[in-house]
Formats: C-alpha cells, sequence, structure tokens
C-alpha cells in the first residue's frame, strides 16, 4: 500500500491507500459520515461508512475527530463529480495521531484583526492556503522568466551603512560598533551587479520604518528589482510588462483552483496578458485628472483615488512616464524633453489597486551623480562606491522594482495586503 499526498489522488484511482490528513469539518448522517481533509497539498472529501469499518472507529470518527484533529486515513480512491477537486477517498481505517479540542478559529466569519491575531493557524484555512500557494508559485515564474530572459539571480545586502535613496524612513540596527540599517531596496547594490553582469534581478524583502496604515503601507515586504545594463527605458517597459504578463499567464495554467479559492476568476485575468499595456505621460495623466474633476496640478504626486481613476481609463495595466524631478529619485536622468522631469515609469494596475512597478533609467553620467549625492546631502563616504560605478566605464542602464505583495492584492483580489505575507504581526508576540 503506498503513501500519498491528496495532490496525487488522480493518480491512484481504485488503489487502496494512506494518507496523512487533517480535519477541517465534518458531518455525519446516519451510517454515514463525511470528513472535510488537507494535507497541506489539496483539500478533499473523506467518506466513512459504517458497514466498511470497524463499529468502534466509526463511533470514534463521529464523536473523537474534532476540527485540526490529525490522523491517518487509509481507503480507497474514487472520482467525486460533484466536488471541484474530482476525487475522494472511502475510509476503511484510520489512526489518529494528535487530538485538538476548541480550535479557535471556526468554521464561520471572524473579522480581518482576529484572524492576523492567529495567523498562526490561520494560514491552515482554505483562503490563506491558496494565497500562500499563488505567491509561491509567482516567486517560480519569476525565476523562469528572468533566466529564459538571460537574467542572474543577484543578491543586495539586507544590512546596509545608508539608505539607497537618501530618505529617512530606516530601522536602524547595531551592527558591532557600527550604526547600521535594514534595507530599503536591493536597487543601488544591484547595479554594481549589472555593471559585472549585464542584466541581474535581486528578490528579497525589504522594509520602512513606517506604520503600516493602509495597503499602500508596509514595514516589511519582498521586491523584485531587475537592473539592466545597455538599455534605455522603452526596452526596459518591454520588459516589464512580458515579465507581468508572463506571471499573469503562468497563475492561469497553475493555481486555477487557488485563485477561485480567493475569488478571482480566470476569465477577468485574461485582459492582463495582452500586450502591449498603455503608455501615457505624466502631463497627459494631470490632464485627465483635471477632466475628470481632480484637483491636480503639474508638480503633484499620485494617491490612491488618483491612480485608482487613470487605471480604470484603461481596464489593463497602464504606464505613466516621465514624473517631475522633484518628487523622483536622484539617480534618474533628465528627460531630454523637459529638463522639469527624469526619465522615468510608474506601472499602475487596475481595480483600483495602484502602482505595482516603479522603475527608470539611472543616469550614467560621473558629474551628474556627484552633484545629485551633494545636493541630496548624501556622504562620499557613504556613496563613493555608487559613484565608481559612473567614474570606470559606466553605460545607459535602466531597472524597475515591483513590490511582491501588492502584486499579489491585485491579482487575489484582497482588500488587506498582509494577507499575502506568512506573519504580518507576528512582532507584536516578540515584545515584552
Amino acid at each position: 500500500m503506498e503513501t500519498i499526498t491528496i495532490s496525487q489522488a488522480p493518480q491512484h484511482v481504485g488503489e487502496t491507500v494512506k494518507i496523512g490528513v487533517w480535519l477541517t469539518d465534518k458531518r455525519s448522517s446516519g451510517k454515514i459520515a463525511f470528513l472535510q481533509l488537507r494535507d497541506g497539498t489539496g483539500f478533499f472529501q473523506g467518506i466513512i461508512r459504517k458497514n466498511d469499518i470497524d463499529e468502534a472507529k466509526f463511533d470514534s470518527a463521529k464523536h473523537d475527530l474534532h476540527q485540526e484533529t490529525s490522523f491517518w486515513v487509509t481507503g480507497e480512491i474514487a472520482e467525486d463529480k460533484r466536488s471541484k477537486f474530482g476525487y475522494e477517498i472511502h475510509i476503511k481505517d484510520f489512526e489518529i495521531v494528535s487530538e485538538s479540542e476548541d480550535y479557535p478559529i471556526g468554521n464561520k466569519e471572524h473579522g480581518i484583526e482576529f484572524l492576523l491575531d492567529h495567523r498562526h493557524l490561520w494560514l491552515r484555512s482554505r483562503k490563506p492556503w491558496a494565497l500562500m500557494r499563488i505567491r509561491s508559485r509567482v516567486k517560480l515564474a519569476t525565476m523562469e522568466f528572468f533566466d529564459k530572459y538571460g537574467f542572474t539571480q543577484f543578491d543586495a545586502p539586507i544590512l546596509t551603512s545608508s539608505a539607497p535613496e537618501g530618505t529617512t524612513e530606516l530601522f536602524d540596527v547595531k551592527y558591532f560598533d557600527t550604526d547600521a540599517y535594514l534595507s530599503q531596496s536591493g536597487q543601488l547594490y544591484g547595479e554594481a551587479g549589472a555593471m559585472a553582469l549585464g542584466k541581474i534581478y535581486t528578490m528579497g524583502p525589504t522594509f520602512r520604518a513606517e506604520k503600516s496604515k493602509t495597503r499602500r503601507h508596509m514595514t516589511e515586504f519582498w521586491m523584485i528589482e531587475p537592473e539592466m545594463a545597455w538599455m534605455h527605458q522603452d526596452e526596459s517597459l518591454k520588459i516589464q510588462e512580458q515579465y507581468v504578463a508572463y506571471l499573469v499567464q503562468d497563475l492561469i495554467d497553475h493555481c486555477t483552483q487557488e485563485l477561485e479559492m480567493v475569488g478571482r476568476s480566470v476569465e477577468s485575468l485574461k485582459p492582463f496578458t495582452e500586450l502591449p499595456y498603455p503608455r501615457i505621460t505624466y502631463k497627459k495623466a494631470i490632464e485627465m485628472l483635471q477632466e475628470g474633476g481632480f484637483d491636480s496640478k503639474y508638480g503633484d504626486d499620485f494617491g490612491s483615488p488618483e491612480e485608482t481613476y487613470l487605471a480604470d481609463q484603461f481596464n489593463k495595466p497602464v504606464f505613466i512616464m516621465n514624473y517631475p524631478r522633484a518628487i523622483k529619485a536622484f539617480y534618474m536622468p533628465t528627460d531630454p524633453e523637459d529638463d522639469r522631469q527624469v526619465i522615468c515609469a510608474d506601472l499602475l494596475a487596475p481595480e483600483g489597486y495602484g502602482e505595482i512597478i516603479g522603475g527608470s533609467e539611472r543616469s550614467y553620467d560621473y558629474e551628474y551623480i556627484t552633484n545629485k549625492l551633494e545636493e541630496n546631502g548624501l556622504s562620499k563616504e557613504d556613496y563613493g562606491w555608487y559613484d565608481d560605478l559612473r567614474k570606470f566605464g559606466s553605460v545607459p542602464h535602466s531597472g524597475f522594482g515591483m513590490g511582491l505583495e501588492r502584486f499579489l492584492s491585485w491579482i487575489t483580489l484582497q482588500e488587506h495586503i498582509r494577507e499575502n505575507i506568512p506573519f504580518p504581526r507576528m512582532i507584536n508576540r516578540l515584545r515584552p
């Protein structure tokens, strides 16, 4: 008899197998009990008929199996055309491994605060299970995409000596006798990697020392940040839209069940695989906002209402290009068509989810970057190595960053971005 997982059930129809499971729910009717089971790879139903099992075991199934009790089941895999999974197990025997009493998350509605406070247990439920599976698939697809296009994965440090953009939203830590900070971005280090390897991408955690108030504010999140030597903005935008479309198509191909569990239809995702995505300038965006009744003027940054309105005009991701210099980072080069602006672009997701990618060309002019460092009060001691990238054989290069959690929130239609990370509030448990 073979030990299998629920996900392997379709390959074992008609066979007697053994599976380690947890109970998520149950009901009984006379001489039959219906058990809802999970094992980490999937969910399906187990059926126990009184005539097929020892009488004491049948009574135990009705009275001793509580939500989240763990046990081994032995039975025959059968097709179940009524279920979405399509298969079930007809149980002939079971062996309890560990009992569970008074599990706090019942099969009823709970508030998001309660669920986040019990995240270590909520992960077992269908929705967070599906979200974590989708998250895992996006990370795998990311590696497949960038490998396909000739990128090298490059790891940037998490502990750094300074901020990548000179901001003050840094978590400071003591690094022996020196001040250090949790990284806000792998970008600057990625630029060094691009000068050595041509095309690289980083993928890892980043931090912001600002309170998480909305889905646009996170203290900890993951970023995917490619940097590409010998590349201007137009080529970079093509990579960006190809990357997003690739991720969406990969989820359609591999996560249909998980998408359904979180309330996202595959059909609604298909338009996001169609390229190219529309592009408008920042100036055009201001005009559109003014026509839409917004009190927007040149020089304003966009908040959630503005981004939502702009994206709604296209019903698919849209690039907003070339923002004013004053609201963008020091390393972005001047727009040759308007020296008030820099060469950059943000990709806005539709359906009210805002910016999912921010990118730009990176200035490769040594004098320009040196002056910008001085203007922004960034010390030569901290940023001299970044200056060196322009001093020794620099080339035109571009890059972008995609926030994993914000992308996932859009794809899975989640109101709370914190639902897409495993333990967003566990830091609360570490406080004295």
